[in-house]
């Protein structure tokens, strides 16, 4: 489904270089609300809303790169509303206009949508950004494992470090043939543990600041971990060359090993029938479940000259109605384009989580957490997929390999290369 998704993104980023806005005529409207947008799902979305009312049409620009798209060139035609992620930075005033009035003068509620992640929108109290949807770091554990897991929505890095060393088995030849689960694995997880942590990764011009001491006590507690539970990092990386090379999936199901790290999209995109036996538990700390960075947002450009149609489709997309109707869309058509939710996460409406999504992804029920659960990032730069892709994932992984003898190139240093290549 994930490469049937991508090709159909790559069709949509070349149709609307070559077309970027739909004739005008078709839409029944001399001035259509144009939408920028890196989800491909809105597409959908504006189609049902073209069809669902006669207040306003829309249409629809992919930006690939959005975040890093905007102000418009001179030649393009300007937005009027932008939908995407990692939009909430430093230039959010200078690219949005403030909407604090679609919640005075509409049917919706401002305490409807969670509110850690109605505060990420705000700059100065005030709203800019309205949040779509976000996703949360999940473990995945096959459920004839359940007796080894400790509670029954959450989980911290202590349960998973002491539940996957009771797990861990050995040959006789002192090889191991169970692993529960090892840091070095997967440096998203790493990079989530830094964030419950307290690493505070953030904007600071075009890069970003942390909090070093909670990285360092990240990075000494992961090699503790495994060097106490599973020897060295070459046992771990031995024994997943050895037996990981499966979806994740099937790997807790094959008994291999206890736990796998996966981000709540992925994992709800994977088709029913393979996690029928796969439970999970949100990946925290204290009580506290660290958003994933790519929340989806919703701006409304500054300059729009649409404002009325514009607002016309954020109250309605923002009802509850609205999104139950276009997850009952999209499984009675049955997409093969379909992904997870609302543009492929939880919705930020709390009852939309709570009394639709259960309705098409069951182990959902009983399992969303409350908002004083949630926290949200902080502002992130425009270029942080590639900062975090380029700096911070390298440096961790090789920061916390107990074998490593040789100088690990500092944050800092990965960034001034960053910036001499990809900036």
């Amino acid at each position: 489904m994930k490469n049937i998704f991508r090709i159909v993104k790559q069709l949509l980023t070349s149709a609307f270089c070559l077309f970027p806005v739909i004739s005008l005529a078709s839409c029944g409207s001399s001035s259509p609300v144009i939408i920028w947008t890196d989800r491909p799902e809105i597409v959908s979305y504006v189609e049902f809303f073209n069809v669902a009312q006669n207040k306003a049409k829309a249409v629809v620009v992919y930006k690939d790169k959005l975040a890093v798209s905007l102000p418009p060139a001179k030649d393009e035609q300007s937005p009027d509303i932008v939908i995407g992620s990692f939009l909430r930075n430093s230039r959010v005033k200078k690219n949005f206009a403030a909407v604090d009035r679609v919640f005075n003068r509409s049917q919706i509620n401002p305490s409807s949508i969670y509110a850690p992640l109605l505060e990420y929108g705000k700059v100065n109290g005030r709203q800019y950004l309205i949040p779509v949807s976000f996703n949360l770091p999940t473990m995945i554990f096959s459920q004839k494992n359940h007796a080894l897991v400790n509670g029954n929505m959450l989980i911290d890095s202590d349960s998973i470090r002491d539940s996957a060393c009771k797990f861990n088995q050995k040959s006789k030849e002192d090889l191991f043939v169970k692993m529960g689960y090892a840091p070095s694995w997967d440096a998203n997880f790493i990079y989530q543990l830094s964030k419950t942590f307290g690493a505070e990764f953030g904007e600071k011009g075009t890069a970003f600041s942390w909090n070093a001491d909670s990285l360092a006590s990240t990075i000494e507690y992961l090699k503790s971990w495994t060097l106490e539970k599973n020897e060295s990092t070459s046992a771990e990386q031995d024994f997943s060359f050895k037996y990981l090379y499966a979806p994740k999936q099937k790997l807790v199901d094959s008994d291999r090993c206890l736990f796998a790290y996966i981000k709540s999209d992925d994992f709800f995109d994977i088709p029913g029938e393979q996690t029928e036996s796969i439970s999970f538990r949100w990946l925290s700390k204290n009580e506290k479940i660290f958003v994933n960075d790519d929340i989806t947002s919703l701006g409304l450009y500054r300059k729009t000259k649409n404002a009325k149609d514009a607002y016309a489709f954020i109250e309605w997309f923002f009802l509850e109605s609205t999104q139950k109707n276009l997850l009952e869309r999209a499984m009675r058509m049955n997409l093969e384009t379909q992904t997870f939710g609302i543009c492929s996460g939880f919705s930020s409406i709390k009852s939309v989580n709570e009394r639709v999504f259960p309705a098409y992804y069951k182990t959902l029920l009983g399992k969303m957490p409350p908002e004083d659960f949630l926290i949200a990032p902080l502002a992130l730069p425009s270029r942080w997929e590639s900062l975090k892709e380029r700096v911070i994932i390298p440096y961790l992984s090789e920061v916390t390999n107990t074998d490593s003898q040789n100088t690990v190139k500092s944050i800092d240093e990965r960034i001034t290369v960053w910036r001499n290549q990809f900036n």
